[in-house]
């Protein structure tokens, strides 16, 4: 390999490929460095893809149990783990061994192992052959994530983070989910479909933190039914190995000790940046108090040669606000002028039923204290909701007092991360409540509920009368 390039990348996942592949795209000389064989990262290889196809084999199971109540009955699933695991990673193998090929036509050069910085235009890459210097004139730092740990836990495989989880190594009779947020009760609930008892503790007062209490009620219902417990303001003490399984004691909102035995544990209590491995020093770097390398709005850091994106920059930890912010980095080295500065991250969480926001959230307004109006369908009115049996749904809107412009939208059902496009749009684009009220929307579908959440800002709504309060 040729000692030198234009851009040397570290990391290939959904910050470091699409940069890779934006920089070719422009005739940058690129040297991709990751770890895998194919890129991906965690996102592909580990994360998002992996356990969407856990929850969809887990959604069949749900939908059939469901379809009793449709007057249709399925025969009890048969479970072939193996065959589980292969479908995953077949999944897997194809997404990867794509982008391999989409690397090898652009001209990338791609470098297998472990990089670290050497300096502020030098990388070390570790590889199975040796190492290798590389001089760079630009560098982009997008090394990822890794999920987070608890201290003091025993050393046994009985304790899994997410990774560990999503290999399927059984199906435990009794699996406690340690974390309530998106991960923890993603992968929750496709163990409890695929059969294990389930138990969730968390040390907060609520799950999915992050999404607005009506939006997260609509899956903690569905929860409550799924799970044997869901322990809120709960905090993990201690954990104790037997030959029966792991002994837990855990200390209940109002001190009180729990004890509780438990198979597996799976610890899903966030992710931390892979910083630490890239000698930032070196550069004259230094990583952040909550161990994120900083970094302007186009993704610069104090050595102005060198770019931090993804999870390594920042929250939001998600692989689409890391390929839109790898891509504004590399135009920005490119000397355009541009930043990363969306109004609207989507967010979305791949339960049953999905939950999804982007923009303002209600609580976010009541939090800095500001003005807005909510409007609100539930989807109990929705005729197409109510065929998919989701008429528990909601969707919201938050706008502006006085101009009704679109500044939040949140949903709760089937699809909900499909339909949350249409709101990080109107965001973007200004768009107004009448904006989405006059925009034609198939019938019947759910996109129909966002249409009807803006008439009812505007006290027109046709499947649902919005009650004033008495005395207005």
């Amino acid at each position: 390999m040729e000692k030198k390039a234009q851009v040397v990348i570290i990391g290939a996942g959904p910050a470091g490929y699409p940069a890779a592949f934006h920089a070719a795209d422009h005739g940058l000389d690129v040297v991709l460095v990751d770890r895998e064989e194919n890129p991906g990262g965690v996102c592909l290889y580990r994360g998002c893809i992996p356990s969407k196809a856990l929850l969809h084999v887990a959604g069949v199971i749900e939908e059939a149990r469901a379809a009793r109540a449709w007057g249709v009955t399925f025969a009890p699933p048969t479970l072939d783990l193996d065959g589980i695991r292969a479908w995953k990673q077949s999944v897997v193998e194809k997404l990867t061994g794509g982008l391999g090929h989409l690397s090898r036509q652009r001209k990338i050069r791609y470098v297998r192992g472990a990089a670290r910085l050497t300096g502020a235009d030098q990388v070390e890459v570790a590889t199975a052959e040796g190492v290798t210097v590389i001089q760079a004139e630009h560098i982009v730092l997008a090394s990822g994530s890794r999920p987070a740990t608890l201290p003091g836990l025993p050393a046994t495989p009985r304790i899994m983070d997410s990774t560990q989880a999503l290999e399927l190594p059984e199906i435990p009779r009794r699996l406690l989910i340690v974390g309530g947020g998106y991960i923890g009760l993603e992968l929750g609930q496709a163990y409890a479909a695929l059969g294990a008892e389930v138990s969730v503790c968390e040390v907060l007062e609520t799950l999915l933190t992050g999404a607005d209490r009506d939006l997260a009620q609509v899956l903690a219902r569905r929860l409550q039914r799924q799970c044997k417990e869901i322990m809120l303001g709960t905090r993990l003490e201690q954990v104790r190995e037997s030959a029966a399984g792991l002994e837990v004691t855990l200390q209940a909102p109002d001190g009180q000790a729990l004890t509780r035995a438990y198979d597996r544990l799976l610890v899903s209590v966030g992710r931390t940046p892979c910083a630490a491995d890239l000698n930032l020093a070196a550069a004259g770097l230094a990583a952040g108090a909550r161990g994120f390398v900083p970094h302007d709005a186009q993704g610069r850091t104090a050595s102005r040669n060198i770019f931090a994106v993804g999870d390594v920059a920042g929250q939001p930890m998600l692989a689409h606000k890391a390929t839109a912010e790898a891509k504004a980095a590399i135009d920005a080295l490119r000397g355009l002028k541009v930043e990363f500065a969306p109004r609207a991250i989507p967010a979305v969480v791949f339960t049953q039923p999905e939950i999804a926001w982007c923009g303002l959230t209600e609580q976010e307004a009541a939090d800095r204290q500001m003005a807005v109006e909510i409007g609100r369908f539930p989807w109990a009115a929705s005729g197409r909701a109510l065929t998919l049996g989701g008429a528990e749904g909601l969707t919201k809107l938050i706008v502006e007092p006085g101009t009704r412009r679109i500044l939040g939208m949140g949903l709760a059902g089937p699809g909900a991360g499909e339909l949350i496009a249409e709101g990080v749009l109107a965001v973007e684009m200004g768009a107004v409540a009448e904006d989405l009220a006059l925009t034609i929307h198939p019938h019947p579908t759910l996109s129909e509920t966002i249409m009807e959440a803006a008439e009812s800002l505007l006290g027109q709504a046709t499947h649902f009368l919005k009650r004033e309060p008495k005395g207005a």
